[in-house]
C-alpha cells in the first residue's frame, strides 16, 4: 500500500516554482542563516495492513479564523498551558513568551540561560509537563556552545512573582551540535514519556550510531532517563537512520508519527516503531531495500522541508518552510493507521514559511509562520500565529 500511495502522491503533488535553492533539508534551504522518575512499558505498534486498492481522494479545506498573534521573532517551540494560554520560543533571542489564548497579548516570561543561536540552533522545541497542574514544569530542546540539551524549568505563574522562569535543570546533555540539523521538537506522548527528534548535525554516520544522540528519535522518563521498554534498556534511543527530525505527534491510535528533511530528493512522513530504522543516510526516500523502513509519504524538498505536525480531524498537518504551504495527510481508520488517500497542500505561499502546527481542540488548529528566522522574507506583523479551522 505504501508504495502505491507513494506513486500516487508524485502524480498528484503540486509542483510550484521553487522556494530556495536546492537541498531543502537544511532546515528549507541550502545555506544556513547567519546570526548570532517514572518509568512505562513500550506500547505495542499497530502492524502494517494488508495492501489494499487505493480508496478515492478525501476532500479538506482549511480556513484562517484569525491571527491569534503577530510581531514574534523566530518563533520555533509551541505548547498550550492548561487554560488555553500558549507558550512560544524565539530560537534566536533565547526566550519564551506567554500568548494570551483569547486575546492574543503576549507577556515575555524570561530567557533561557546559556542558548547559544547561531546556524540552526538556538531555543527550539517547548513541552509543558504532562503533570503541570502540581509541578509547573516546562521542558526545553536548545543548543549551547557545545552540545543540544534537553532541560526543565520552574514556571511560577503567581502575578506577584512577576511571572519568573527558574534556572534550568539539565535532564539531557551532550546531543550532538551542528551548524545544521539539530532537530529540536521534543513532545509528551499519551505514555507520559518524553520524545526528542534530534538530527545528525551534518555527520551522516551519527545516524546510524546507536551509541550516539544524533539523527535519532528518544524516549526517556521525565527525568531524563532511559525508559523500561526501550530498544536498549540503558539508551534513550527509541528509532535511528533519521536525518533531521522537527515533527512530532500521535494519532488517535497512539501511533507515533514523525517527519524529516530530506537532502536533495525526498522529505518524508515516518510511522515510527521501536528500533526502527528509518535509513539515512544510506537511503533518502521510498527505496524498498530490506533492512530499512520506508516512508509513508514523501515529497519532493521544494515543496516540503516539514518542521512540525500535528494529529486533528483523522488527518496528519504537517507545516512546511520552503514549501510554503501546509499538507494534510489522512490516515484510515484501520489499525495501522495507512494514509487515506495523497495529502493535500493548503495555503501555499500565503503566510510563507510554515515552522510549527499545533492542535488547538476539534477542528481548530494553531499554525506558526517563520518568516524572521533569516530565510524568509518577512512583511509587516510577521511572524504570526494563525488560528485555522480545519476538515
Amino acid at each position: 500500500m505504501t508504495a502505491l500511495f507513494a506513486a500516487s502522491l508524485l502524480l498528484s503533488a503540486g509542483c510550484a516554482p521553487d522556494g530556495g535553492p536546492a537541498g531543502g533539508g537544511s532546515d528549507g534551504s541550502a545555506s544556513p542563516r547567519s546570526s548570532p522518575a517514572s518509568s512505562a512499558s513500550a506500547a505495542p505498534s499497530p502492524s502494517p495492513s494488508e495492501d489494499v486498492a487505493e480508496p478515492p481522494p478525501a476532500k479538506g479545506s482549511v480556513k484562517v479564523v484569525s491571527t491569534l498573534a503577530e510581531g514574534l521573532n523566530s518563533p520555533w517551540g509551541l505548547a498550550e498551558l492548561p487554560g488555553g494560554d500558549l507558550l512560544v520560543t524565539s530560537r534566536d533571542q533565547g526566550t519564551i513568551t506567554r500568548i494570551d489564548g483569547t486575546t492574543g497579548k503576549k507577556t515575555l516570561l524570561g530567557s533561557v540561560p546559556g542558548v547559544s543561536a547561531s546556524g540552526e540552533g538556538g531555543l527550539l522545541g517547548l513541552a509543558v509537563s504532562p503533570t503541570y497542574g502540581t509541578d509547573h514544569l516546562l521542558y526545553v530542546y536548545f543548543t549551547t556552545a557545545s552540545d543540544n540539551r534537553i532541560a526543565r524549568l520552574l514556571y511560577d505563574e503567581d502575578e506577584t512573582a512577576g511571572r519568573m522562569l527558574g534556572a534550568p535543570d539539565t535532564i539531557v546533555r551532550d546531543i550532538p551540535k551542528g551548524a545544521v540539523h539539530n532537530g529540536g521538537r521534543i513532545a509528551f506522548g499519551p505514555d507520559r514519556m518524553l520524545y526528542a527528534g534530534t538530527g545528525e548535525t551534518g555527520d551522516d554516520g551519527l545516524a546510524q550510531d546507536k551509541e550516539s544522540l544524533a539523527g535519532k528519535i528518544l524516549r526517556m522518563t521525565p527525568d531524563g532517563e532511559p525508559v523500561h521498554g526501550n530498544p536498549s534498556a540503558d539508551s534513550l534511543v527509541y528509532s535511528y537512520g533519521h536525518r533531521n527530525v522537527q515533527g512530532l505527534a500521535w494519532d488517535g491510535r497512539k501511533q507515533l508519527w514523525a517527519s524529516e528533511f530530506g537532502q536533495d530528493t525526498w522529505d518524508e512522513l515516518n510511522r515510527i516503531v521501536p528500533d526502527g530504522d528509518y535509513g539515512w543516510p544510506e537511503v533518502e526516500g521510498t527505496k524498498g531495500r530490506k533492512g530499512f523502513i520506508d516512508p509513508v509519504a514523501q515529497w519532493k524538498t521544494s515543496e516540503a522541508s516539514p518542521s512540525g505536525i500535528a494529529f486533528a480531524g483523522g488527518s496528519i498537518w504537517m507545516a512546511g518552510l520552503r514549501g510554503e504551504r501546509l499538507w494534510r495527510i489522512p490516515l484510515s481508520g484501520d489499525a495501522a493507521g495507512e494514509p487515506l488517500a495523497a495529502p493535500q497542500s493548503f495555503l501555499e505561499g500565503k503566510y510563507g514559511r510554515l515552522r510549527t502546527v499545533l492542535a488547538a481542540g476539534g477542528d481548530k488548529l494553531w499554525l506558526v509562520t517563520s518568516e524572521t528566522d533569516g530565510r524568509g522574507t518577512p512583511k509587516p506583523g510577521d511572524d504570526r500565529i494563525l488560528v485555522l479551522e480545519v476538515r
